[in-house]
């Protein structure tokens, strides 16, 4: 089992957004796939209810409650956290504890950019981060990769000690995919599959940890 963890204290970054299209993704390769909702909006549980009926479903789990690993089923051979908005590392201990990965969503404004600072920084005081076990990366989020501010912004998570994964395009396509219980991984157009590739990058790099 490799469990994934989404996560970041500022909200609105789009921690949704990437958990249901990493668990939507592994379920249309034939992944039995778990999404575990920490988040008390509980999108990504509506989400998973929405796909239901596909053959790419996607079993959401509540992860606010202290025992939700023990509603994983055995044969899940992915697990996607989508934490709570706010939360620290103190908060996230539970699911640090069993990561393999973690993915910290940034939008690219400076506000957003100072506002991951402390929670990058409560991140490297858990021990299996600090020691290097536990990998830790960025995804750019609503990128408008013509304009300066975009540009200015992936300059600067690239000084970071977490290398940027992923540079996902500012879309509304994410609102209607959410809404349908859809992911980019259902679809197959040329421009979704311009989309797709914003996350190959990121699932190249999940593939090589745990």
């Amino acid at each position: 089992m490799r469990t994934v963890l989404v996560a970041s204290s500022k909200g609105g970054c789009g921690k949704t957004t990437i958990a249901t299209n990493l668990a939507g993704c592994y379920a249309t390769q034939g992944e039995p796939t778990v999404l575990v909702d920490a988040d008390p909006q509980g999108s990504s549980t509506r989400w998973c209810e929405r796909r239901a009926a596909l053959d790419a479903a996607v079993l959401p789990v509540d992860g606010r409650r202290r025992h939700w690993g023990d509603r994983v089923p055995e044969d899940a051979r992915r697990v996607v956290v989508d934490a709570a908005a706010g939360a620290m590392a103190p908060q996230l201990q539970g699911f640090l504890e069993v990561a393999d990965a973690v993915v910290v969503p940034v939008l690219p404004s400076a506000i957003d950019i100072e506002a991951t600072v402390p929670f990058l920084d409560s991140l490297a005081t858990h021990p299996r981060i600090a020691d290097g076990s536990l990998k830790v990366c960025l995804a750019a989020n609503r990128l408008k990769p013509w304009t300066n501010a975009s540009q200015q912004a992936l300059a600067q998570l690239d000084a970071w000690p977490y290398p940027v994964k992923a540079q996902l395009r500012d879309t509304q396509a994410y609102v209607l995919m959410v809404g349908l219980g859809r992911c980019l991984f259902d679809y197959h157009s040329e421009q979704v599959r311009r989309h797709q590739d914003d996350f190959r990058p990121l699932l190249r790099w999940l593939a090589r940890q745990g």
